[in-house]
């Protein structure tokens, strides 16, 4: 039997990249998916194809998470297309590096808005629907650890992901809701090649320094969501998995 059978998850930020392969992968396991997507209808459209096609439930929603408002209609599509909700995976995120001469006040709200603002929004709206043994993934970063130079804005709402994580996994406890995070390395994504790290040098020092050898594939993260929104991981709160090939 499919570990998420009768289940139902919301992935923000599904169109591309890691969520829409945590989106695929929650689906295969018999979860019914709502599609979450910010501006491309189109990605999320091909994603939500892409599920049906293979016998799975999806549907795409559209929504900015970092408005009050849009983060509810998002968790409320949930309710309305399949009348429950079991598993929340916070991927929305944005990045941009800038050195700290570079940092100005849209840049720190641009990223902080969405990256951090957003999880609590969405978190905040879900929660009342989530019962025992419900499932939150926060999708975090190895930043965090690293802390690589020109990425303090970032970095720090990487840091705060966890930080939150911690919290809300006591805060939730006794409501058997379980809130795990996700710190992915490098991955090959879209957004990473669009932002010219795939194929560059700076690819080139990270697998340097990880010892599996290699940058890290979207399924990879999937496989990790997927777990931990199963009764598997019925045991794990509070913990920040590091995602990386063993870069620390």
């Amino acid at each position: 039997m499919s570990k998420l059978a009768g289940k139902v998850a919301v992935v923000t930020g599904a169109s591309k990249g890691i969520g829409a392969a945590i989106a695929k992968s929650l689906a295969a396991e018999g979860a019914s998916v709502v599609v979450n997507y910010a501006s491309s209808k189109s990605g999320a459209d091909t994603v939500v194809s892409a599920i049906t096609a293979a016998g799975g439930k999806a549907v795409a929603v559209g929504g900015d998470v970092s408005k009050a408002a849009e983060a509810k209609g998002i968790i409320d599509a949930a309710i309305k297309n399949y009348g429950r909700l079991d598993i929340l995976v916070n991927n929305s995120g944005v990045y941009e590096f800038s050195p700290i001469e570079a940092i100005t006040e849209e840049h720190f709200h641009k990223i902080f808005n969405v990256n951090v603002l957003g999880l609590l929004l969405t978190t905040q709206a879900a929660v009342p629907h989530l019962g025992e043994g419900a499932s939150i993934i926060n999708i975090g970063s190895v930043v965090s650890s690293l802390t690589p130079p020109n990425s303090s804005v970032y970095t720090g709402t990487k840091g705060a992901v966890d930080a939150i994580t911690g919290v809300l996994a006591k805060e939730l406890g006794a409501r058997k809701i379980r809130v795990n995070s996700i710190n992915p390395g490098m991955v090959d994504t879209e957004g990473a090649n669009a932002a010219g790290f795939i194929g560059s040098d700076f690819e080139k020092g990270v697998v340097a320094q990880t010892p599996l050898g290699r940058v890290g594939q979207v399924d990879d993260i999937a496989s990790i969501a997927t777990f931990l929104a199963s009764n598997d991981a019925k045991w794990l709160t509070g913990e920040l998995i590091l995602a990386g090939g063993g870069i620390r």
